[in-house]
């Protein structure tokens, strides 16, 4: 699909093209609600956001406003006034819904630091299998396939996959939870 070009948008747009509404919308929507999102920290507040901010863009254009030049800064001032508007009514101040998600952020930097730990053990220990085991594996958990596949890509019975995809996930399981146990009783 061919994108127009920001200075011809609003022109075509004052036509109310529905196409070149979708497209004014595919384009900037994702920008906007990263920009609200910041500003705002709440995601229901963003999505608000966007909707209230092409709702007032098409408002504008049924109203012939003349005034659009460029787009982009039209729609980013239209969402910022609807932030500042927020706020006022609200009686809330950008500083404290930004400290709200800095806690958010933190307790997510902490989750995935967490989920990073148990991927970089679960590679440690995928390293520790024969390589049949680790081939198994990592094609049935991580690539998708189903064992019938990985069986004719090997070249080996169903039953030789399964029994190696068996006893892989067991001596996985057990570094696991040997690795675990150790890490617990080190405290």
């Amino acid at each position: 699909m061919h994108l127009l070009t920001t200075e011809r948008r609003p022109e075509r747009q004052m036509t109310f093209d529905e196409q070149a509404l979708a497209e004014v919308y595919d384009t900037y929507s994702p920008a906007i609600y990263a920009f609200a999102l910041r500003l705002l920290g709440d995601e229901d507040l963003a999505e608000e956001c966007v909707a209230e901010t092409f709702f007032r863009y098409l408002k504008a254009l049924r109203n012939g406003n003349q005034s659009i030049r460029e787009l982009k800064p039209y729609l980013y001032r239209i969402a910022h006034n609807w932030i500042q508007d927020y706020y006022r009514q609200k009686g809330r101040q950008p500083l404290e819904i930004l400290e709200e998600s800095l806690a958010d952020s933190r307790q997510a930097v902490d989750e995935e630091s967490e989920r990073r730990l148990l991927q970089e053990q679960a590679r440690a220990a995928l390293a520790h299998l024969t390589a049949e085991q680790r081939l198994v594996i990592v094609l049935h958990f991580i690539e998708g396939w189903d064992q019938a596949s990985i069986a004719a890509a090997l070249q080996k019975p169903l039953t030789a996959v399964k029994a190696l995809q068996h006893r892989g996930l067991q001596a996985l399981r057990r570094m696991l939870l040997k690795k675990e146990i150790s890490d617990e009783s080190t405290f």
